[in-house]
């Protein structure tokens, strides 16, 4: 269902509310929900279609393992959420708890995973490190250079397509304003709070400024004396013919070596979904990126190795997306560090999915009250400035 914007022949003077978001991805729609749930109202602005960049062709993994420990607290709370999403948001996101399997192809791996299961952080993930004959008997279809694997039995996967137009629509029906095809063209604080600017849209207002736009985060918050190095990529996604329905845990490889990481799942309709193994350049400027033949042949290579039954089978379709990365492999997300009222969740480096129900509470929360129960210090945007003056001080 699509959310355009009413075409105006007229200008428009500027409108106000409470807090105004810019970028309807996943972030944005589901902040935009939560604050209406908080009493704020909010003006969300989104330059193309809600969900049409990272929010809607990355892989739909609703998982917790192998994320950074301090992620974990963050992606708990989002965990709750999603098992109360069809009443919350009275939509269905194809939600299925079916487990995720994270396996390795060396020894010394599970030496890994079994550290990270024990860790204080992980507790509530309940993890299952398998290995031997307890990996055999479970997994009897993983290849043999399969020698381990972690299970988290709480984790799963969702449809990305469905998530954040399904959050707008939700944002709406509760009061907030949802905005397409409005670009964004310039963001200024004033003395009673900010101005944000559009290319033949007018001018909007209000007291608070969240700044969810993905790939593009960067050049908004630079416009506030806040550079992050961002870097975007384009994940590279296929999807087989319908096959019986028998791979009903979530499978992803854990490795040291980039090339050689896939990630696949089943759906109930038999279609096998896979990503990985390479990232693609997108153009910035036409805002495409074209999905590379040589990731096919890697994904189909690994997920051979992975679980050899399924070396012959026909890919129907693939894909890719503008996701946006950062050096250290965390998001950016709370208070600006320079501005009053400003806020970020940018940049969540291709594991964004999962979190998203919980980065729109946790920013609602933090929009309303000024703080928040959950830990995201960690991903605060000052962290670019320190790790800046440390590199100027040694040089």
């Amino acid at each position: 269902m699509s959310l355009m914007a009413t075409t105006r022949t007229s200008p428009i003077h500027h409108r106000e509310a409470d807090v105004i978001i810019v970028g309807g991805g996943f972030m944005g729609a589901a902040s935009a929900f939560f604050l209406r749930q908080r009493g704020l109202s909010v003006i969300l602005l989104e330059r193309d279609m809600i969900g049409q960049y990272a929010s809607g062709v990355n892989f739909g993994n609703v998982r917790r393992q192998g994320r950074y420990l301090c992620q974990l607290d963050l992606a708990n709370r989002s965990r709750a959420l999603w098992s109360r999403l069809p009443e919350l948001i009275d939509d269905d996101l194809e939600f299925l708890p079916s487990g995720h399997m994270r396996v390795c192809y060396q020894q010394a791996q599970i030496a890994e995973l079994e550290a990270y299961a024990a860790a204080p952080e992980a507790r509530e993930l309940e993890l299952q490190v398998l290995s031997g004959k307890a990996l055999r008997e479970r997994f009897p279809y993983l290849g043999a250079d399969v020698v381990g694997g972690s299970y988290a039995p709480h984790d799963g996967h969702a449809n990305p397509r469905l998530a954040a137009p399904a959050f707008a629509r939700a944002a709406r029906r509760a009061g907030a304003e949802v905005l397409e095809g409005v670009e964004v063209s310039q963001v200024e604080k004033t003395g009673s709070g900010f101005r944000v600017q559009t290319e033949g849209q007018g001018e909007f207002r209000s007291a608070q400024l969240l700044i969810t736009a993905g790939a593009w985060g960067d050049r908004l918050s630079a416009q506030f004396g806040e550079p992050v190095p961002l870097v975007p990529r384009g994940p590279q996604m296929s999807v087989t013919e319908p096959l019986p329905y028998r791979l009903k845990t979530v499978i992803g490889v854990y490795t040291q070596l980039e090339e050689e990481v896939v990630y696949f799942r089943q759906i109930p309709r038999g279609n096998i979904i896979i990503g990985g193994c390479h990232r693609a350049t997108p153009d910035m400027v036409s805002r495409r990126v074209s999905f590379e033949p040589q990731a096919m042949v890697l994904q189909m290579q690994q997920m051979r190795r992975v679980i050899p039954q399924l070396g012959n089978i026909n890919i129907i379709r693939s894909w890719s997306g503008i996701e946006s990365y950062l050096p250290d492999s965390l998001p950016v997300m709370g208070p600006s560090s320079q501005v009053d009222g400003l806020y970020y969740a940018f940049g969540f480096c291709g594991a964004g999915f999962q979190l998203g129900p919980g980065v729109g509470e946790v920013m609602a929360e933090l929009l309303s009250t000024g703080q928040t129960s959950t830990h995201i210090d960690s991903f605060h945007i000052r962290r670019f400035a320190a790790a800046e003056q440390r590199e100027r001080v040694a040089v």
